[in-house]
């Protein structure tokens, strides 16, 4: 059974790829959307992605996004929290 990845460079895999796609990951944090439990979701479905490789190659090509790649395991969840945030900045 292979481990899960190192949660440093997930956490900055994950990090990129926000920034990637623009979504604002302290934001969401600062009014509420995610918390500590969420933030540490994220992370750990990162390190459970076989993959990381992939989505280095796929950020080292891409300077901004409108969404993540496919297979990205926070794909959803980071499009959800895009558009929510969204709303709110049009609010």
């Amino acid at each position: 059974m292979k481990g899960l990845g190192n949660p440093l460079v997930r956490l900055r895999l994950l990090g990129r790829m926000s920034r990637i796609v623009d979504v604002d990951l302290v934001k969401a944090f600062e009014t509420g959307l995610i918390d500590n439990e969420s933030w540490a979701a994220m992370i750990a479905s990162c390190r459970s992605c076989s993959l990381p490789h992939q989505c280095t190659a796929w950020m080292e090509d891409h300077e901004t996004a409108s969404s993540p790649p496919r297979g990205c395991q926070n794909a959803e969840f980071l499009m959800w929290l895009k558009e929510i945030l969204e709303m709110d900045d049009t609010a």
